[in-house]
């Protein structure tokens, strides 16, 4: 897309004036909690070099440390022209901290963050000076069950699929410079029927009283202007409607797609008045998503999901992506594979991820990071962050479908717990208050309340076993009444089918016979063997008439879970064509 950057971290809402903090950093363990006492923020003491945003646990950082250390220190030097400080904000970013983060610039307290896997912002405008600044950062982190975690383990020791933890800085530091009135943020939602987007925009410092204040938007596609229309914003949270191709411009709309993922470019501009005083670049895709029925469509035509689950870790690096060329690496390799879209599983990835998905056209299901206790903690720390993601990422076309839970995890006693059902449900009309354009799956695998999309999880090894399951005269899975996988149910008490669209949601997770490490079932022994299972299951499920697609468990291995399609290193233990051809085969 036009407004394309090489490892810009936000490649939806794009400024050209700003600066990547990533690199070599002041690093230091605090295992006493000393470092407010001794007022580290104003002389940091002796420390070690990490090479931001790789955590101490990984590689890439420096250090390779994978015991625990619940509060680690960071600080470097940047410098600031006076120009900049003349004219503008200065906008620390933060694209994923891992805890508690609080920031001092100068010696001075800025403020902090709860929160592991979304965004945040500090406005350091009245603490930075021109020429040299002192940044020093502290990050506290915890084995805390009530704190969204994922797959990050919540023991000393690693177990089955719970892998070493995360602290602190994982995702990219960067400043950008804006206006002292500045675009915060802006929403926009495709109209396929009236071929309009309406676009909901979010200001800061603002005065709508003594001053006028306009959006104008430049929306083109492949270089040519379609439309350039400017409305007057009369408060924050404003809702404008703005036609994509104005009358007279001969255009067809080019709908995103798998096949044909067009995208169209947008252009922000703020003005005061008459003066332009911000200048945003974007794009945006025009698809419409349904389900009707058992069916779910994308434009109208009906849509099978070929999907694989994406732990989104590297040997390396851990969860932050060795680089953005990993992250394409991944996502050609999921198409070489053959799927349509990745279940990314418990994370919340780098936005750079998404902006590529939204190129090659792939599908994805953007799943929330799980507590493991169910309490007030726990409901508030979940909470607070899953609405962040779902308003940070909103306008990815590549998304297709919001995932709060899994599993039951964090809600353990949903079956008949009135109410974890009720936070679960809560969960499911939250996330459609802020969208109504996307299905959501509040449970995915077990135990269903309210859901748009009713998902399976079945590990069985044998293709008959798994075929006699789910084709029984009765359905006695779907109408609740046995359970599956020897323990679940699809629905808790009270709830029952729908008629929804079904999906097999995990399944497979075959490892190659190894020594080391653990796959579902007993492992295959060589390449033949694993390729046979595949295939006998992968047909099975498609065999399954009333099931619209699936999810293969998974992309790639992490640390001790041997069951991926690619080892850590991400070479291939099966030509990818072999794969290709059983997901194409319907």
């Amino acid at each position: 897309m036009k407004c394309y950057i090489k490892d810009y971290p936000r490649p939806q809402f794009v400024r050209r004036n700003w600066e990547n903090l990533n690199g070599e950093w002041n690093f230091i363990f605090d295992d006493n909690d000393e470092g407010e006492t001794k007022e580290y923020y104003k002389e940091f003491p002796m420390s070690t070099k990490i090479v931001v945003p790789f955590t101490y646990e990984t590689e890439l950082s420096g250090i390779k440390d994978e015991s625990v250390h619940y509060i680690v220190w960071y600080n470097r030097k940047i410098n600031i022209a006076r120009e900049k400080l003349q004219n503008s904000k200065v906008i620390l970013n933060f694209e994923g901290s891992d805890y508690k983060t609080k920031v001092w610039i100068n010696g001075k307290y800025v403020g902090e963050n709860i929160g592991a896997y979304s965004r945040f912002s500090f406005d350091i405008e009245k603490y930075a000076i021109e020429g040299e600044n002192d940044i020093t950062i502290k990050v506290e982190d915890s084995l805390s069950q009530e704190q969204p975690r994922g797959k990050q383990r919540y023991k000393k020791e690693s177990w089955g699929c719970w892998y070493i933890q995360t602290t602190g800085i994982w995702k990219t530091v960067w400043l950008e410079w804006v206006s002292k009135k500045y675009l915060k943020r802006v929403k926009i939602t495709p109209k396929t029927d009236t071929v309009q987007l309406e676009i909901e925009t979010n200001l800061t410092e603002k005065d709508f009283e003594e001053q006028k204040y306009y959006i104008e938007t430049e929306i083109s596609f492949d270089g040519q202007i379609l439309n350039s229309a400017r409305e007057i914003i009369n408060g924050n949270y404003e809702k404008i409607d703005v036609n994509v191709v104005k009358e007279g411009i001969k255009h067809n709309i080019q709908k995103w797609s798998i096949n044909n993922p067009n995208l169209y470019d947008i252009n922000y501009k703020l003005f005061c008045e008459d003066a332009v005083i911000d200048n945003v670049a974007s794009y945006f895709g025009i698809r419409e998503l349904e389900i009707k029925g058992n069916k779910i469509y994308l434009n109208e035509e009906e849509l099978y999901l070929k999907l694989i689950l994406d732990q989104g870790y590297w040997k390396e690096s851990h969860l932050t992506p060795p680089s953005e060329e990993s992250l394409i690496k991944d996502i050609e390799s999921v198409l070489a594979f053959g799927y349509n879209g990745i279940r990314k599983h418990q994370k919340l990835e780098d936005e750079r991820f998404l902006y590529w998905c939204d190129v090659k056209g792939v599908l994805v299901w953007s799943e929330m990071a799980s507590c493991y206790k169910f309490n007030d903690n726990s409901l508030q720390n979940f909470t607070n962050e899953w609405i962040r993601v779902v308003k940070q990422n909103y306008n990815h076309p590549s998304i297709i479908t919001w995932v709060p839970i899994n599993e039951s995890w964090g809600i353990p006693k949903v079956s008949a717990c009135k109410k974890e059902q009720n936070f679960a449900n809560t969960l499911y009309y939250l996330t459609k208050a802020i969208d109504n354009t996307r299905p959501v799956i509040t449970n995915d695998g077990w135990e269903h309340t309210i859901s748009d999309i009713i998902t399976i999880h079945d590990y069985k090894q044998d293709a008959e076993l798994l075929y006699k399951e789910y084709v029984d005269t009765e359905k006695k899975v779907l109408n609740n009444s046995k359970e599956y996988n020897g323990k679940h149910r699809l629905f808790a008490n009270g709830y029952q089918y729908k008629g929804q669209p079904i999906i097999m949601s995990e399944y497979g997770g075959i490892a190659i016979n190894s020594e080391k490490g653990w796959g579902y079932g007993d492992h295959a022994r060589d390449e033949k063997e694993l390729i046979e299972r595949f295939t006998k299951l992968t047909e099975t499920i498609k065999s399954i008439p009333y099931v619209s697609g699936y999810c293969y468990t998974q992309l790639s291995d992490v640390q001790q879970e041997i069951n991926g399609l690619m080892d850590e290193n991400r070479n291939y233990k099966i030509d990818p064509s072999i794969i290709k051809n059983i997901d194409n085969m319907r």
